[in-house]
């Protein structure tokens, strides 16, 4: 009986098991789905599915760059052991190499190899950020690599030299901002924000007349937590803003293990 990429495609979705391992399994139960599904579970094959909503928080970023381009790849692990496997390395690596040669989209290629690792350490695997930088005249690209492949940082920007773009990588990863200005802010967000803060100045029995002056500068301490340009230089009285004068920082992007 002839097997259809679809039947292939459903039975992985419903039991998780690598590409091949689907397709020779419809083969064996001669395209019956339930016998299929059985065969997987008698070979151990059909766990990933139960494995997704397990936490992910350990892996490994990978950073690489050519005289093009900069590349940062992410993939989460449930333990550190399987992130430091050889296989889990190798894998993360190719990643990160296609993505800096190919771009972004190149990661579909590789979900059979990412379905066959979860399914051999037998741990909740996938990607995190996926992200590569173009390199421009007149734009400068820092990348930053800390703990070993703990956490990674792309920076771009213009009129920034190397040695101040670098210090902000640095920054990124000590602080973890969210966004970059205030601008990237969505209003409903920070209307989220300023409605928990009014609550907070009011159970702690602020007068009334008072609240709004108190809330407005909580708002703008969370800003200076949450924004790349208002937050002090390694938690310093500069702030990013100031350090960077009269250059400008375009974009980041900020992966970090746990």
């Amino acid at each position: 009986m002839a097997i259809s990429a679809k039947d292939v495609q459903e039975l992985r979705k419903s039991t998780g098991a690598g590409m091949m391992d689907a397709k020779k399994a419809l083969t064996e139960a001669d395209g019956d789905f339930d016998a299929a599904v059985q065969i997987l579970r008698e070979k151990g094959l059909a766990k990933a599915a139960t494995r997704v909503d397990r936490d992910n928080t350990e892996g490994l970023v990978v950073i690489v760059e050519n005289d093009d381009a900069a590349a940062m790849v992410h993939v989460k692990s449930e333990t550190d052991f399987s992130a430091k496997s050889e296989d889990f390395v190798a894998l993360a690596n190719d990643i990160a190499a296609a993505v800096l040669a190919d771009g972004e989209g190149v990661v579909a290629a590789f979900t059979e190899r990412l379905d066959d690792l979860k399914l051999n350490i037998k741990e909740n695997i996938e990607l995190g950020a996926v992200v590569r930088y173009a390199k421009s005249d007149g734009a400068e690209i820092d990348a930053y690599l800390h703990g070993g492949g703990r956490a990674g940082v792309l920076v771009e920007a213009e009129g920034v030299d190397p040695e101040t773009l670098h210090e902000i990588a640095l920054h990124i990863a000590f602080a973890k901002p969210r966004y970059l200005s205030r601008d990237e802010v969505s209003a409903a967000e920070v209307e989220k924000e300023r409605s928990a803060l009014l609550e907070i100045t009011k159970s702690e029995g602020k007068p009334e007349a008072a609240w709004d002056k108190i809330v407005e500068g909580r708002v703008n301490s969370w800003f200076a937590d949450s924004v790349l340009l208002e937050q002090g230089l390694f938690g310093d009285k500069e702030t990013v803003a100031s350090k960077v004068g009269s250059g400008k920082l375009l974009r980041f992007d900020l992966a970090m293990v746990g």
